[in-house]
């Protein structure tokens, strides 16, 4: 592909959103090159075939919601298999780890807090979602350590109004080819430049300027589609500035969640798609899927702090935590049974700084804010945009949709 010199659209970012925004201009008479400082497209959707042909989705890997989830559709048509099967997040421990009666006790805790925090969010006052933590409870540090797997931090840092505006119909559905490789196979038809960072979007002339890695270029219309840490850091500055995107970029901060993939080895009575969390009372755990479509593998998940820390030990230190948590669990004859074949380190990739966004206590409204249009040139898409399917990977797609039609409107109108 030639890099041009003007261009009528200019989408920054192959991911979920930036792609579905040049899928979107196709049908369009506008001209349009997806800029893409990575060596590959997907953004923080990434599948990477590790063992023996495991593929590992580092990033997202639920089709959350998926009867309203349009990468269903996208993956019957374009030939992907799709996993109906429930989910194990509320299946029965593996071997009674965690016993049913606490398991009970637990989920009626977590049950009871959802509900104080939905009644929290039709008041006027946003306030933190730790605040209708009940005192004292026994369960509360695993409450939160929920929170850092759908928020990618602990409550604290959640605004309760934020926290209730995301909607899940509980159908979640899974890809086994990846859901990454799916999103990079919906992405393939794009005109993509890779290795092209961008570093500043200079919309002052009638022309918006866009210094990059390869050059520069001109475009009529920019779509951004960046995670909002590097928004919030001004990896990419605007000239002009734009101060409010700044600052809403700033408020809907990227939590850290991370996986890691171990290798199952040796005779083992592990079920399929089963279960694996312990009544730990603290914050700072993992949870583990067993065997996720049969294979011979343990998937293990991480977040908050607690990913951070791992990550900050360096490679390996969040295999070598799973390992030892799943020991514990198991019996010592498993350590010689898993073998770690990757992990995932968002906060530390440069170009996503983290997982997935949550928006600040008192800012659930920055999620408008960061999505509205700059005089009808520059336009923002991306989860953290999506008013209520933020965090996940069709939120993403569907604001990368509207994003294009606001520019197609824009150029029309």
């Amino acid at each position: 592909m030639t890099f041009p010199s003007h261009i009528d659209v200019a989408i920054i970012g192959a991911g979920a959103a930036g792609l579905a925004a040049a899928r979107t201009l196709e049908g369009s008479n506008l001209s349009s090159i997806v800029l893409e400082a990575r060596d590959r497209i997907g953004g923080r959707a990434h599948t990477m075939v590790v063992g023996d042909n495991i593929p590992f989705d580092l990033g997202c890997g639920w089709l959350h919601s998926a009867d309203e989830n349009p990468f269903v559709a996208i993956a019957e048509k374009l030939g992907f298999e799709i996993e109906r099967s429930l989910p194990p997040w509320r299946q029965r421990s593996y071997k009674e780890i965690f016993p049913q009666a606490e398991r009970d006790e637990f989920f009626a805790a977590l049950d009871a807090f959802f509900t104080r925090t939905e009644a929290a969010a039709r008041r006027a006052q946003d306030s933190a979602a730790s605040d209708y933590l009940e005192p004292g409870n026994r369960w509360n540090p695993m409450i939160d350590a929920i929170s850092t797997y759908i928020n990618g931090c602990e409550l604290d840092q959640v605004s309760v109004k934020d926290f209730e505006a995301y909607e899940d119909t509980e159908i979640n559905w899974r890809v086994p080819r990846g859901y990454g490789a799916l999103i990079a196979a919906y992405g393939a038809p794009c005109d993509v430049a890779l290795n092209c960072n961008v570093t500043l979007i200079d919309h002052a002339g009638a022309r918006i300027r866009i210094e990059t890695s390869q050059g520069t270029l001109t475009a009529d219309k920019v779509i951004v589609c960046v995670p909002t840490d590097l928004i919030a850091a001004e990896a990419i500055r605007f000239s002009p500035a734009l101060p409010d995107k700044v600052d809403a970029a700033t408020n809907l901060p990227l939590g850290a969640d991370d996986k890691v993939m171990l290798a199952l080895n040796g005779n083992h009575d592990l079920p399929k798609d089963g279960n694996l969390r312990a009544a730990t009372m603290r914050t700072a755990m993992g949870t583990y899927h067993l065997r996720p479509f049969g294979r011979n593998c343990i998937e293990g998940f991480f977040g908050g702090r607690h990913a951070r820390d791992l990550e900050d030990a360096g490679a390996g230190a969040m295999a070598a935590a799973a390992i030892d948590e799943i020991v514990g669990l198991l019996g010592s004859n498993y350590r010689g049974k898993l073998t770690p074949l990757g992990e995932s380190h968002w906060s530390r990739d440069p170009f996503a700084r983290g997982s997935y966004s949550h928006a600040l206590p008192g800012h659930a409204d920055k999620r408008a804010v960061l999505a509205a249009p700059v005089n009808d040139r520059i336009f923002f898409a991306g989860e953290a945009t999506s008013p209520d399917f933020f965090t996940t990977a069709h939120g993403a797609q569907q604001s990368g949709v509207r994003a294009a039609k606001e520019a197609m409107q824009a150029t029309t109108g």
